[in-house]
């Protein structure tokens, strides 16, 4: 490697550490954001660089570098290679094949591989050694437990380095649920001493937590909505760690994700069949008749008459599976027809499945992920349903509103921030309420579900009142400008906090 370079550095520079991101490599929608934050920030102002691994099958740039890195004296060399993400923004992904070149990005069937903390703290370490050897950033923004050890270590192993020190961090949760934990005896392994295992740092019930140490040790954390931050705080939605959030509720904040306007743009989609707009919405009725055909659904006068209710997600609890389930034998007497794209859980892969073969001309079910389809879906769907359990941001309720299809969800997390209710009252004094976009619901039940489900189908029929709500949805923003100019403010105070404290 080069010498390193000292300070001075550039102010505006923010080094990116993450463990998915498009177009390399997607499990969920981490990637959709560290896809988009890096070219966002470099828009802005931002000499921008993401840092993630370089996964089996994944082709990215060419090789400019490489060096070893030891984590509690396990030693490979790593080479790193760069991609641009457009803007000026970089990606450079790192390179170590015993660790990353496996079938799975996290573990095999839905598991973690063993040696998940020795992974991740591979990529965080090359990441400040890349930033070592190649510009000091002005700052580390970390995302997640797979990057969490990042402000770990530059607050203990880079705390008086020469090009590091000082360096300051911004931790962001993306799932408040996946916690990075392992067994105490990794700490040694990851080069942190045992003073790390105690309560009030790294400690979570006899374990090690790696997403604790991230929200301990960064300057700022930050989490992908403003209403999750909130709720993160409570019992019910904070998994365990409410009280180590309250405890950083003056430098916790929520800063909505946004949406790849380019990608997600049904006047220009190359997945459906015509473009529309919400001045000119009549390619949305042959978006409805091709999914239906994908589906094998009835493509007739009947048929498209009905509302079409798509859903694309994990079948998992969180997502509001189980009240679907509860649902199941409703389901099929509403006048609707459903596609379904996604996997997950057995039982409820099943559930849809059998549903789908029960009920061939009402309901389609995919099971897997295809970006088509779920492009077609949005652009086809005449509404789209995320009943959520919790929902730290959401991006389909986003997509959908932007495709005039409109979403059904319940008010939590990002979700509640981000679709206004069509039932909901106008304030008595104060602002006019702004356009409604949606159906939301409140309670955690199947009778909640299906009654805005039934509310839903009944705006539905009354035709000027449904292309009101869907051209509001569609004309609301939810680019990535609006939300980088807020990282770069929480940037701005967390560089000035460590300044001010030495």
């Amino acid at each position: 490697m080069p010498k390193p370079r000292g300070r001075p550095v550039r102010r505006r520079s923010v080094l990116i550490i993450g463990s998915e991101a498009l177009p390399f490599v997607k499990t969920g929608g981490l990637a959709d954001v560290l896809g988009s934050l890096p070219a966002a920030l470099a828009r802005v102002g931002w000499d921008a660089t993401l840092v993630l691994p370089k996964y089996q099958g994944v082709t990215a740039g060419a090789r400019i570098d490489a060096c070893p890195i030891t984590v509690g004296g396990w030693t490979r060399t790593v080479a790193f290679f760069d991609a641009p993400l457009g803007d000026g923004a970089r990606a450079i992904l790192v390179d170590c094949p015993d660790l990353f070149e496996r079938d799975a990005t996290y573990g095999p069937g839905g598991a973690d591989y063993p040696d998940n903390p020795r992974r991740f703290a591979v990529l965080v370490r090359a990441a400040l050694e890349y930033a070592v050897h190649h510009g000091a950033p002005a700052i580390v923004h970390a995302h997640d437990w797979q990057a969490a050890l990042a402000p770990v270590y530059l607050r203990s192993m880079y705390a008086s380095h020469p090009v590091l020190a000082g360096t300051p961090s911004v931790f962001t949760i993306h799932n408040l649920a996946y916690q990075g934990l392992c067994e105490a005896d990794w700490l040694p392994r990851l080069d942190l001493g045992w003073d790390q295992f105690t309560m009030d740092r790294m400690e979570y019930w006899g374990r090690v937590s790696l997403l604790k140490g991230g929200i301990n040790d960064a300057d700022i954390v930050t989490t992908v909505s403003r209403r999750y931050a909130e709720e993160i705080q409570t019992p019910e939605f904070g998994c365990g760690f409410d009280g180590i959030l309250r405890r950083r509720r003056m430098d916790l904040e929520g800063v909505p994700n946004g949406i790849d306007v380019e990608a997600w743009d049904p006047s220009r989609d190359p997945f459906l069949p015509e473009p529309f707009s919400a001045t000119n919405l009549a390619g949305k009725a042959a978006a409805k008749a091709a999914v239906m055909s994908r589906y094998g659904l009835p493509v007739n006068a009947a048929a498209l008459a009905r509302p079409l209710v798509g859903m694309v997600s994990r079948m998992v609890d969180q997502k509001g599976l189980d009240l679907i389930a509860a649902l199941a034998d409703r389901l099929p007497r509403l006048d609707a027809s459903f596609v379904v794209l996604g996997e997950g859980e057995d039982r409820y892969q099943r559930l849809w499945m059998t549903l789908a073969a029960a009920h061939a001309d009402r309901i389609g079910a995919r099971i897997g992920f295809d970006e088509s389809l779920a492009h077609l879906i949005e652009g086809g769907a005449d509404m789209f349903l995320m009943p959520s359990r919790f929902e730290p941001s959401g991006l389909n309720q986003m997509y959908s509103q932007r495709y005039g299809t409109v979403p059904v969800v319940r008010a939590v997390g990002g979700l509640a921030d981000t679709v206004r209710d069509a039932d909901a009252p106008a304030p008595a004094t104060g602002p006019r309420r702004r356009p409604a976009t949606g159906i939301v619901f409140e309670a955690y039940t199947p009778d909640a579900l299906l009654d805005a489900l039934t509310r839903a189908l009944d705006l539905f029929r009354r035709r000027r009142a449904w292309r009101a709500l869907q051209r509001a949805g569609m004309r609301e923003d939810f680019s990535w400008h609006r939300s980088a100019r807020e990282y770069v403010k929480i940037y701005d105070r967390a560089i000035k906090k460590r300044l001010a404290s030495g």
